[in-house]
């Protein structure tokens, strides 16, 4: 990490700041499963479901309108604003930009932006801990009551196989880990606040996990953990992450926005919208995923029931 440091401070593409958030986040990822409370014995544990013969698959989930209906990163606004980090303005600002979010059914980059970079000056010279601390209390103040279920289901059934599931997302990674943690997932991929003695800098490592990085934060976690990406799954709603839906062999759109429909219309990807709450869902989830069947194996189709609004 302190590799990384040195290369915030010289100027670099945008390509390479991509690149440089995507090797930061995977790190994160894999330290903090190394930090994380060891699992109990085999005979101790339950049994997730059917054995997986590929353990090379995994399963990468978009946050913001995917799993989340709206962003993170504005509901952590919320939150710190209710323990006075931010003033009415700065609330006001991150309401406007949510209800943008939530109409246009699509993200804004300079929202996003906006909203890191207040975030970032906020918090330099405080504690990671802290803020770690903070997250999960939001999650139980505002962020648990905003999860799909739909996209819930589709966790679980990932996790049900025996397959490691990752969220990717351009919210901070000490948010990103609080979701993950409690979705029950292997872990986060978020964006990487530098810090340094355990204190932020009001820096980012890179750039915000946003677009090209999110692809390279994939790769290199894909590198690290042995993944076949070939045999991975990818969900978002957003254009914003063709380059990670077309990292993997089975990419799949959730809530989409217009662009990223009409382009997944254009190359067979499979589309589910669960906005409409109005009648079961059904998603094909490919036997090569869930159940470790071979390449090329047909197509599992796997009901998903909501209850009617």
């Amino acid at each position: 990490m302190a590799a990384l440091r040195r290369l915030t401070k010289v100027r670099r593409s945008p390509s390479e700041r991509a690149a440089l958030a995507g090797e930061a986040a995977a790190d994160a990822a894999e330290q903090a499963l190394r930090e994380a409370a060891p699992l109990p014995p085999a005979a101790e544990q339950e049994q997730a479901g059917p054995p997986v013969d590929h353990p090379q698959g995994a399963a990468f989930f978009d946050c913001d309108n995917t799993i989340l209906q709206g962003a993170a990163v504005f509901y952590l606004g919320v939150g710190l604003y209710r323990r006075n980090f931010f003033s009415r303005r700065d609330v006001a600002k991150f309401a406007w930009q949510q209800a943008w979010f939530r109409l246009h059914g699509t993200e804004d980059p300079g929202h996003i932006a906006d909203a890191q970079h207040t975030a970032l000056s906020l918090v330099a010279g405080k504690r990671t801990a802290d803020l770690e601390a903070i997250c999960e209390e939001i999650f139980e103040e505002i962020v648990a009551a905003k999860v799909w279920p739909g996209t819930r289901a589709l966790v679980q059934m990932h996790l049900d196989a025996g397959q490691r599931v990752w969220l990717v997302t351009a919210a901070p990674q000490e948010v990103a880990r609080v979701i993950a943690r409690r979705l029950g997932m292997t872990g986060a991929l978020g964006t990487v606040a530098e810090a340094v003695d355990g204190r932020y800098t009001g820096r980012l490592v890179g750039e915000m996990l946003h677009g090209p990085a999110k692809a390279a934060a994939v790769r290199a976690l894909a590198r690290r953990e042995q993944l076949d990406l070939g045999r991975c799954a990818a969900y978002s709603d957003s254009a914003n992450d063709i380059p990670m839906l077309s990292l993997v062999g089975h990419p799949f759109v959730v809530n989409p926005d217009g662009r990223l429909r009409k382009y997944a219309r254009a190359h067979g990807w499979r589309v589910r919208d669960f906005r409409t709450g109005r009648k079961a869902a059904r998603i094909g989830v490919p036997a090569a995923v869930l159940l470790g069947a071979a390449a090329g194996a047909t197509v599992a189709t796997i009901a998903l029931r909501r209850k009617r609004r």
